[in-house]
């Protein structure tokens, strides 16, 4: 059974039961303050869910920088962003198979090679001040590169092939894995940008692979984490029922409304966000 973590003194305001139970200690003041940040903060985390699901991302990034601010340690930050990830993740893929978007052959080159070096990845220890500037850079690239093929979008994706060539997506999982697992960052963030370069894949069905992508590598990574019983917060069945709800919002946009040169800009900001995460941090 695992442990959950005791809540810093602003935290414990996310978690209902303490916010109610210090509500009626401390008298009304408190309360004044309690229900907004305990209903602010799972808001909060549905829109960063929303955003990333709507094209095919777990949204990682954005809760671990939410996290962080609210002064959650890094113990608790890691396996609880994997938590939110696989479930944003899972609901993504689930969606966009169920529209036909996902197809196994299209999958599978990436995830064969994919997830045995994420592990690799993981177990390598590399000082961040030796990868994080260069990956950052190549992410804010590929965001600009996204924003240049964003207003021929439409003509690219039917153009685009109906599966990935093989070789290079073994390779490209390959990479994609290590790359994953030595910064634990979700594959997805890096699949997207390198698919839709080399137009392996049209715009919706690479946002669908790279869900799926998502949702191994958390899934990987959180089952080696929960081998240690990791501390987690007591409010985190919350925060997966508010990213649940963002991440079908997001993969319906996705799915049934959002054309593609809008799943690109997102993509583009996304991928902005991440690198400028890593360069400053």
């Amino acid at each position: 059974m695992l442990d959950f973590a005791q809540p810093q003194p602003y935290f414990a305001l996310l978690d209902p039961v303490r916010a109610a139970r210090s509500c009626q200690s401390s008298g009304p003041l408190l309360n004044v303050s309690a229900v907004p940040e305990q209903i602010l903060f799972p808001i909060v985390l549905a829109i960063i869910a929303a955003t990333y699901a709507a094209v095919g991302q777990a949204g990682g990034t954005g809760y671990i920088a939410v996290m962080g601010l609210v002064g959650l340690s890094p113990d608790v930050i890691r396996p609880t962003a994997l938590a939110l990830n696989i479930i944003v993740a899972a609901i993504g893929a689930a969606n966009f198979a169920r529209a036909g978007l996902l197809k196994w052959r299209s999958f599978y080159p990436f995830a064969i090679l994919g997830a045995p070096f994420s592990v690799l990845g993981g177990a390598t220890h590399l000082s961040q001040s030796m990868y994080q500037p260069l990956v950052g850079a190549l992410l804010i690239l590929a965001a600009w590169q996204m924003v240049r093929s964003a207003r021929g979008a439409t003509h690219i994706d039917e153009s685009a092939p109906t599966r990935p060539p093989l070789m290079p997506s073994l390779l490209t999982g390959a990479g994609i894995g290590f790359v994953s697992g030595v910064t634990g960052v979700g594959g997805g963030i890096f699949l997207a940008p390198l698919v839709l370069r080399f137009h392996w894949a049209e715009t919706r069905q690479t946002a669908a692979l790279s869900a799926v992508f998502n949702l191994l590598n958390s899934a990987a990574a959180l089952a080696g984490l929960l081998l240690r019983l990791p501390v987690l917060p007591s409010a985190l069945p919350w925060w997966l029922l508010a990213v649940a709800c963002g991440a079908m919002v997001g993969s319906w946009l996705a799915v049934q409304h959002l054309p593609s040169a809008a799943l690109r800009y997102i993509l583009s900001l996304l991928l902005l966000v991440a690198g400028l995460r890593m360069l400053l941090t």
